[in-house]
């Protein structure tokens, strides 16, 4: 597992684009029969995927970073599927999980496995897990069964359908909320106009794009703020004085997954346009 610090405003505006690259940007995740996870000191949340490709993959503490015996001991987990049909074992009780469903696993969840119906369509599972204070169940959430809201429109070129999946309107958590966003054909812009969160962090993951394409990430403080490049299947981490927002080459879909203190996804301190520099 690899451990990433976060800088503060004052270091944040020295960093050259590895830096900043290097601090925020996932790069390396969907990795065939691997488990890569990104451990941050914001709001100690873990970032990481499982693609079984032939095999069951079982999500394991990291005795260094966790002290733990097991993965969820002290955590929940939020999963969503990208990939091919496949399924997750919770302490033997089998989830069949299509693509964008998602599944919630509840602190305290021993066992937790990994598998792809078919190998040649593997599954590609994405997760976020925060720490947890108490249990709360685990809960299949079917796409279907996932909360649409659409917003924007065809003139601000941002149109597109929010699919809240874990979040206070579906069940109890600790801290973990999570959705799917997928922007339609024609639209690029999503989180704009921009927002921050001081109560709680996030974490994005772009996917969807082709490989000639790209999204530009805005982060920083509005008045003085930076971008990444990311490409398809990479994430990015959002601390709480960030700004956050994006503009692709084409349309592509994201997951958010957020942590933190507070749990109202509406709770965003907006900026105005002509704030930003």
């Amino acid at each position: 597992m690899e451990v990433r610090y976060a800088p503060d405003q004052n270091g944040f505006k020295k960093f050259t684009t590895d830096e900043l690259r290097k601090s925020f940007l996932i790069e390396d995740l969907f990795e065939k029969n691997k488990i890569p996870m990104v451990y941050s000191d914001i709001d100690r949340s873990i970032t990481g995927s499982a693609v079984p490709y032939g095999i069951t993959l079982k999500l394991v503490a990291t005795k260094k970073e966790m002290s733990a015996e097991y993965f969820a001991e002290r955590r929940e987990i939020g999963v969503i599927n990208i990939g091919g049909e496949g399924s997750v074992e919770i302490d033997g009780k089998n989830y069949e999980m299509n693509n964008r469903d998602a599944l919630y696993i509840g602190r305290g969840s021993k066992n937790v496995e990994f598998k792809s119906s078919d190998s040649k369509v593997p599954a590609m599972f994405y997760f976020v897990s925060y720490p947890a204070h108490t249990e709360y169940s685990t809960k299949h959430i079917k796409f279907s069964q996932s909360t649409p809201v659409k917003l924007g429109s065809d003139e601000e070129c941002n149109k597109r359908t929010i699919y809240k999946y874990i979040h206070p309107g579906t069940m109890p958590t600790c801290q973990l909320v999570m959705g799917l966003t997928e922007l339609e054909s024609g639209s690029v812009w999503n989180t704009m106009p921009a927002h921050t969160h001081q109560r709680r962090s996030e974490v994005y993951m772009y996917f969807n794009l082709k490989p000639d394409s790209f999204v530009l990430h805005l982060l920083g403080e509005p008045a003085e703020t930076r971008h990444v490049i990311i490409r398809n299947q990479q994430a990015v981490l959002s601390t709480s004085w960030s700004m956050h927002a994006g503009c692709g080459t084409r349309n592509y879909s994201f997951i958010w997954a957020m942590g933190g203190e507070n749990q109202e996804f509406d709770d965003m301190d907006h900026i105005q346009m002509k704030e930003l520099k």
